[in-house]
This record gives structure tokens, C-alpha cells and sequence, in this order.
């Protein structure tokens, strides 16, 4: 089994984010007999070129058809295997977006549906392949699991844990090779408890995903100009960990999420779903991708120009303060 310390952790990172998942997949496949891969003529691009050639009889290619993939993702986990489905981020969550609804959701089968290259990573081929919607697509579906692991190391984790939870859940992937590291030793993950990374007093920084490594850089700065931030990484989006939000807003004033997602009903969403309803509601301020369609570029100019670094969130959180 794949065991994470400070040696895999970097070597992990350098394969980055689909690289890895092909890299989990072939490991679970040693423990998993029931395990079976579909792809919709991405199995290279998933990183999954080596556990289609060691495991030929449990891959599956239904070509460029993502609807197709879901519903045959859905008969062969009515079947009893564990099945793994994956695609592009917007294609898998709203081209077959009624699939999932149905097979997935309405119907409670166990299919992994697993979007690469979320977020704004596909850089060049712009907002037909961006997934910044994809969140909010995927958690008003009754009965969906989400979850979007924050570095290479917690990708293998979640594969591992997606495999033994009994349901439909969407595992999305944002960032690309050398992915910045946020665990270099092994640690207990569970789906739908959050993590606490750093301990602070006054703002909270609530991220997941390729946005977790610079929350906890921008932490550090913060701290040069006298703030004392926590960071917490909710790898579950759903089923949100209500206890620990809870927590969070009894110990910090402001509260601050950030995702490389759409500020509309992602994480910053659901965060202020449930925050607003607590007896004493906190300040919550969502930084993500602006509510329009943007501009194509390269990945680190797109996380730039939407404040999506360590330098933007240190930008933002300072202009808050101090309104």
C-alpha cells in the first residue's frame, strides 16, 4: 500500500494531481478485487495508462460519452463492484449532470465519479474546461459525498477511504505537476471531518483543495503583520463537518474561505449556509472565482489575477481587518 512520508510526499508532488489518482488507483487495485475503472477516453489523462495495462479486464474506455459513463458506471455498481468513473470536471459533473442526478444520487449507488483538472488548471483551453461550477452542481444532489483532497498525498488517502465508503461521491481534482505539499507524514483522514493545520485567535481560513498550501502560506505572512490566523483544511465539502465549524465560530471573529472555485455554491457557500444560521453568526468572506466567465491563460497567471495565491489571500484578509 502507498505510504505517506517526506520522501513519497515530494515525489508524489512532482506527478501531480491525475498522475497520482492513476498512481492510487493501481495500488487499490491489489486490495480491491471488486474494482473496476471507466473512463471517457481520458484513461492516459487520468493517469491510468499503467492500471489499464496490469488490470486490462477491469478497465473500461465508453469513449468521448460522458452521459454514457455514468449510467454504465451505475449497472456495474448495481452489480456489486466498487466503481471509479472519471472525466474532465465540468464534462462528468454537467454534461451528465441528469446521470448523476438519476444513477447516482436518486438511485444510491456506489460510483466514485471523479473530475480532473477542476478548478482553472486546463489554462488554455479556457471556461469550456475550467470546472468552477462543478461544486455546486454536485452537493445539491441528494445523497453525494463531495470531496476535493488538498495535495498528491491526501489524493491517495481519499481513494482509499472512497473505496470502502458505501455511496455516490464526486472526488474533485484541482491543480497540476508539482503540486505544492501539505503532508509530509501520515496522518488519520476521514471523510467528513475537517482538519485543523495551524492555530490562531482571530481569522479563520477554511480552504480545500490546491487552495489549502496557500492558505497556510498566507497564515505565515499574515503573522508579520500581527494577525493570528488558523487554517483548516474541509476536504468535505458534503457532508460538511458542522462540529467543527461550530468550533471555529466560537474561537475566531472572521471567517474566510477560499477555493478555486466559483464564490457560488461551493465550500464559501455551504460555510455561510450553515454559519448564518448559528445563534451568534460570524463575518464570512468567500474568495474564489468571481461570478462571470474570465479570461484563458496560463494556470499561475489565472491564480493571480483572481487573488487565488498566498500574496491574494493576505491581500484580502488585510483589506477586511481593517474596513
Amino acid at each position: 500500500m502507498l505510504e505517506l512520508t517526506a520522501t513519497t510526499s515530494k515525489q508524489w508532488s512532482r506527478i501531480g494531481s491525475r498522475g497520482m489518482y492513476g498512481q492510487a488507483i493501481l495500488d487499490l487495485a491489489g486490495s480491491c478485487p471488486e474494482l473496476v475503472v471507466l473512463s471517457a477516453d481520458l484513461g492516459n489523462s487520468s493517469g491510468l495508462d499503467r492500471f489499464k495495462k496490469s488490470y486490462p479486464d477491469q478497465f473500461i474506455n465508453v469513449g468521448i460519452a460522458e452521459q454514457n459513463l455514468i449510467g454504465v458506471a451505475a449497472g456495474i455498481a448495481k452489480e456489486g463492484f466498487t466503481v471509479f468513473a472519471s472525466s474532465f470536471a465540468p464534462f462528468i459533473a454537467m454534461r451528465a449532470s441528469e446521470q448523476v442526478r438519476m444513477n447516482m444520487g436518486y438511485m444510491n449507488l456506489n460510483v466514485k465519479a471523479v473530475g480532473i483538472g477542476s478548478g482553472l488548471v486546463m489554462g488554455f483551453l479556457g471556461n469550456s474546461h475550467f470546472g468552477i461550477e462543478d461544486v455546486a452542481v454536485m452537493r445539491a444532489i441528494p445523497n453525494m459525498t463531495v470531496v476535493c483532497p488538498a495535495d498528491c498525498g491526501e489524493i491517495v488517502k481519499v481513494v482509499q477511504a472512497a473505496a470502502e465508503y458505501d455511496g455516490p461521491m464526486y472526488i474533485r481534482l484541482t491543480g497540476g505537476p508539482n503540486c505544492p505539499i501539505v503532508y509530509t507524514d501520515n496522518y488519520e483522514f476521514e471523510i467528513g471531518r475537517a482538519i485543523e493545520l495551524k492555530v490562531g485567535s482571530e481569522v479563520a481560513v477554511i480552504a480545500n483543495g490546491s487552495m489549502v498550501a496557500p492558505s497556510i502560506a498566507a497564515a505565515d505572512l499574515l503573522t508579520q503583520h500581527g494577525v493570528s490566523v488558523g487554517v483548516f483544511n474541509f476536504h468535505t465539502v458534503k457532508p460538511l463537518d458542522e462540529q467543527m465549524l461550530t468550533s471555529i465560530s466560537k474561537a475566531y471573529g472572521l471567517i474566510v474561505t477560499v477555493e478555486e472555485h466559483s464564490i457560488i455554491g461551493g465550500l464559501g457557500s455551504a460555510v455561510a449556509e450553515f454559519v448564518s444560521a448559528l445563534d451568534k453568526p460570524n463575518r464570512v468572506v468567500r474568495l474564489g472565482h468571481p461570478d462571470y466567465f474570465g479570461k484563458t491563460g496560463e494556470y499561475e497567471f489565472l491564480l493571480q489575477r483572481y487573488g487565488l495565491t498566498a500574496d491574494g489571500i493576505v491581500d484580502s484578509v488585510l483589506t477586511e481587518i481593517n474596513k
